[in-house]
């Protein structure tokens, strides 16, 4: 049985105590042996020196690295740019977003969908970069339908991507419709399904608010009532998370890519309870 596919999103850091933080929860998700670490873009390339510092540094340590990069605000020259330098530090693998805007701009810069952003990568790169994409079981928050949402993720993978992201959720049949769906339109690559552990409800509805991502109500409800008592709900969400991962794998996920928001105990105690090691 061939093991799945486990890997890690981390954000670069901004503090000296971040990184050392970073550094330090990279060392205790290297013993699950990941297919890779991802990095991320700040909205509008906010980011872009420390995601490259980041990636250089996880790439010194023996390790895959696939900075993200977004089209937004950017232009094809940029771009361009950035996948020169990539290329020539040895980075070959890419998460391919088109990125959010930075607050009160109204810019798109030359790229105004990710799929625009992959077309260009291939034709300027080749297959060089293995590219990653997002794909939305539960819809993108400006879908205007779902059957547009499907479409705009299979222009993606028409336009050369290999393999995708989900966003985070917690209902797996979404996971599993979405799949049956992709199946039924022509999109057979590998999709392997991102994870979001549970650290507090305050943090997790701000960002599920902002991705679209849904919360059941049964389980929202469940992590309110616990109130100030982090270790409950942290203990109730590892349950729930461990339990959702479970049946990812048993109904035929490729892997599982978890949103670590730089930390690892948690990651580490769900891995450890599912007997997990990437590849």
């Amino acid at each position: 049985m061939t093991a799945p596919m486990i890997s890690f999103e981390f954000f670069p850091p901004k503090t000296a105590e971040g990184l050392a933080k970073l550094r330090e929860t990279r060392k205790q998700l290297a013993l699950l042996n990941p297919k890779f670490f991802s990095v991320t873009f700040g909205a509008g390339g906010s980011t872009r020196d420390r995601t490259l510092e980041t990636v250089l540094e996880i790439q010194s340590e023996g390790h895959e690295a696939a900075p993200h990069i977004s089209g937004v605000s950017s232009s094809g020259e940029e771009i361009q740019g950035l996948l020169e330098t990539y290329r020539n530090k040895g980075i070959n693998r890419l998460v391919v977003l088109r990125g959010d805007l930075p607050s009160g701009e109204v810019s798109a810069g030359d790229f105004h969908y990710a799929n625009e952003l992959v077309s260009f990568i291939r034709q300027t790169t080749g297959d060089w970069f293995h590219i990653e994409v997002a794909a939305y079981p539960e819809f993108h928050p400006e879908a205007r339908s779902p059957s547009a949402d499907l479409m705009h993720f299979k222009n993606k993978i028409d336009a050369g991507a290999n393999t995708a992201i989900t966003q985070y959720f917690y209902n797996p049949d979404a996971y599993f419709r979405f799949m049956d769906q992709c199946q039924s339109a022509g999109i057979n690559v590998p999709i392997v399904p991102g994870v979001m552990p549970i650290y507090n409800i305050t943090q997790l509805a701000r960002f599920s608010d902002v991705c679209g991502a849904d919360i059941p109500r049964w389980l929202r409800l469940r992590l309110q009532d616990y109130g100030d008592d982090l270790a409950s709900l942290r203990a109730f969400g590892l349950d729930v998370v461990t339990e959702l991962c479970q049946k990812l794998l048993a109904g035929g996920a490729p892997g599982l890519h978890f949103y670590t928001l730089n930390q690892a105990g948690i990651i580490s105690t769900i891995a450890s309870h599912l007997n997990l090691q990437g590849d």
